[in-house]
């Protein structure tokens, strides 16, 4: 068994290094938050997949351990890198969390180790910037690798160990290496050629779901001018049993995968003179879903919407978890108060958003539902009069 280093602690990492601990690992869980990791080392999970009695007992057994001290990895023979890999303010790829952990590396680790990345970037991040940087600040000779995240967070069906896992590795050593590293707690393994495979096939993945999506965002619009229930619609195309595959429409799309990794396609091709004109599309259609729907909203109010007490019924990004990164909510509380709206949110899982806690649903004028968890009221939720459901989940509501 190894001794592992994990950088990032958040959905992706911990669910990692709690896969390897309990794989018999010695693992070292590194974040340079310092309220993640006190936290952590109480026990206590701030993901849904990570149950907290499972990580008492792996800290208990000293298989796993918390720390925001990046010296503690400094006896690690595999380092693992999953940190976000977020857009900044102009939608442009930001890899500032991956240049720290390069930084992290570069300092702290200080004999060869397999150097292992499961942050989503494009193709070429492992190969030029990751063992460029680190290899050219400290001439050891580490081993590279990659293996993309599959988290979907939530999902109870689908986790770290049973998922099938790409892999790829620089070289010959680092690719056998890595193969034999995930075998330890990962059921199945496809090793490809080269890390830019891997890189890429993580981007195709989600950027097939984000032009689907586009699709059928597209369609609901198209449905409503038609007078047609986009979700019957959904159902009828559903029922041929080869050639069409189920997507959903919304008011936008959130989650750290999906809105995210096409631009890192897109952007990276340009850089190379290349376009990308479906994916540009999808973006511009999934990013109108917000100001759509409070178009609708406003055209069902005679363009009125001042004064009207609004709120938005769930933050997060999916049904039944509390992850509010990319929300749409985010943009549709803004466009609500643009127009005079006096704005607030409902859900049951999420603390706090948008500097705001969440409030109860209670007799307000209009109500958004963005997501239905299983949890929220509905009995509360049909007291209002008017409700516009962007899920298909509220019979009686109008639909997207």
């Amino acid at each position: 068994m190894k001794s592992v280093g994990v950088i990032g602690q958040g959905y992706v990492g911990l669910a990692v290094a709690t896969a390897a601990a309990a794989a018999g690992h010695s693992v070292t869980g590194f974040d340079t938050n310092s309220t993640i990791i006190k936290n952590l080392e109480l026990g206590k999970s701030h993901i849904e997949d990570v149950k907290d009695s499972k990580l008492k007992k792996l800290i208990k057994s000293s298989f796993y351990r918390p720390t925001n001290n990046p010296a503690d990895l400094s006896r690690c023979e595999v380092v693992i890198i999953a940190v976000p890999t977020p857009l900044d303010s102009e939608r442009i790829p930001d890899l500032r969390n991956i240049e720290a952990a390069i930084q992290t590396i570069i300092t702290s680790i200080k004999k060869s180790a397999l150097i292992i990345n499961e942050s989503t970037s494009y193709p070429g991040t492992l190969r030029n910037v990751i063992a460029k940087k680190i290899s050219d600040a400290t001439g050891i000779n580490h081993r590279y690798a990659i293996s993309p995240e599959r988290i979907d967070p939530g999902n109870i069906k689908w986790n770290v160990e049973n998922t099938p896992r790409l892999v790829a590795g620089l070289d010959n050593k680092s690719a056998k290496e890595v193969v034999d590293f995930y075998s330890t707690f990962t059921k199945t393994l496809k090793l490809v050629s080269t890390p830019e495979v891997a890189e890429m096939a993580k981007l195709a993945e989600n950027s097939f779901r984000y032009v689907n999506i586009a699709f059928v965002n597209e369609l609901a619009k198209v449905a409503h001018g038609f007078n047609v229930n986009i979700g019957e619609v959904l159902e009828a195309a559903n029922s041929k049993p080869y050639g069409f595959m189920k997507f959903f429409p919304g008011a936008g799309v959130g989650g750290h995968c999906i809105p995210i990794d096409p631009l890192y396609l897109t952007y990276e091709s340009k850089q190379k003179g290349l376009s990308t004109p479906l994916l540009d599309k999808a973006d511009e259609v999934n990013t109108s879903m917000p100001k759509y729907v409070v178009n609708r909203i406003l055209s069902d109010h005679n363009q009125k919407l001042s004064g009207k007490n609004v709120v938005v019924v769930g933050v997060s990004y999916k049904p039944d978890i509390s992850d509010t990164r990319e929300s749409p909510a985010l943009e549709i509380l803004k466009l609500l108060a643009d127009n005079g709206a006096h704005t607030m949110w409902h859900d049951p899982l999420v603390s706090a958003f948008n500097n705001q806690l969440s409030s109860e649903i209670s007799n307000q004028d209009i109500a958004i539902v963005l997501c239905l968890h299983k949890s929220v009221n509905l009995k509360k939720l049909r007291q209002i009069n008017y409700v516009f459901d962007c899920t298909g989940k509220v019979p009686w509501a109008k639909n997207l």
